[in-house]
């Protein structure tokens, strides 16, 4: 019914074609979604998650005066609010960035869909507890780095995802974030994101348009800067995985 190749972003080499089309079963039907569109609100009920085939989404919290916090990007291959199906409410918002495709999964479904795989139902179990991994270098980043290294680490670590389902070209960056999106991503001004910005376009490792696209001129200088160590999303690096099975334990 869609894309296969997004299904489940970097895991679906780990996908048997049975699993493939229990996933594709689940679905109840596709949504396009316009830019800066809530798809869902913070603490609605949800008897569905959605799964992203293309564009960009952004979570993020609200205060009492109306400013957002962005707490989290997801890209194609991600379902948006997987934890939505345990918890049955999230403790955030869901926005589209720009035009998205989103596949609708009905919880129902999900429940048949994994008591009759576990295998499926681990990989999806890896794909809640890696958002996890990227919330707690989210807090490390903005406990630790200054405000060109906190945009620095974050496109770093989009650029890995990316490239991780064969998104990132070496050169373009292709999601439109603009620096007030840096700014709330980055717990900083919109004035120190452009002054940020500035900083890392005279150190020659990127180019922004006005549209928000990014150009990486200088991708090993770019994560130099932030010291970034992508090995927290186990796709490589010490934290890297080979394979989801287990070993057997000597009686």
């Amino acid at each position: 019914m869609f894309v296969r190749k997004f299904l489940l972003g970097r895991l679906r080499h780990e996908l048997t074609e049975d699993e493939l089309e229990r996933l594709e079963s689940a679905v109840n039907r596709i949504i396009t979604i316009e830019p800066r569109t809530t798809l869902v609100d913070r603490g609605t009920r949800l008897e569905n998650s959605y799964y992203l085939i293309e564009g960009t989404m952004l979570r993020h919290l609200d205060d009492k005066r109306g400013e957002r916090q962005l707490v989290g990007v997801n890209i194609a291959g991600d379902f948006v609010d997987l934890h939505g199906y345990a918890m049955k409410r999230l403790d955030h918002s869901v926005q589209s960035l720009d035009r998205a495709k989103v596949a609708e999964v009905p919880h129902i479904r999900i429940k048949e869909m994994l008591s009759g795989s576990p295998h499926l139902a681990r990989l999806m179990w890896f794909s809640t507890l890696l958002d996890a991994a990227m919330h707690r270098e989210w807090i490390f980043r903005l406990g630790r780095l200054n405000a060109e290294g906190r945009i620095a680490h974050l496109i770093s670590e989009l650029i890995e995802r990316l490239r991780f389902v064969g998104l990132f070209d070496g050169l373009n960056f292709p999601i439109p974030l603009l620096q007030r999106d840096y700014a709330e991503a980055c717990g900083i001004t919109p004035v120190h994101a452009n002054r940020s910005f500035r900083t890392l376009k005279e150190r020659g490792v990127l180019e922004l348009d006005s549209g928000g696209k990014l150009r990486i001129l200088d991708e090993a200088e770019l994560k130099s800067l932030c010291d970034f160590d992508g090995s927290y999303l186990y796709g490589q690096g010490e934290l890297q995985l080979d394979n989801f099975e287990d070993l057997a334990v000597n009686a």
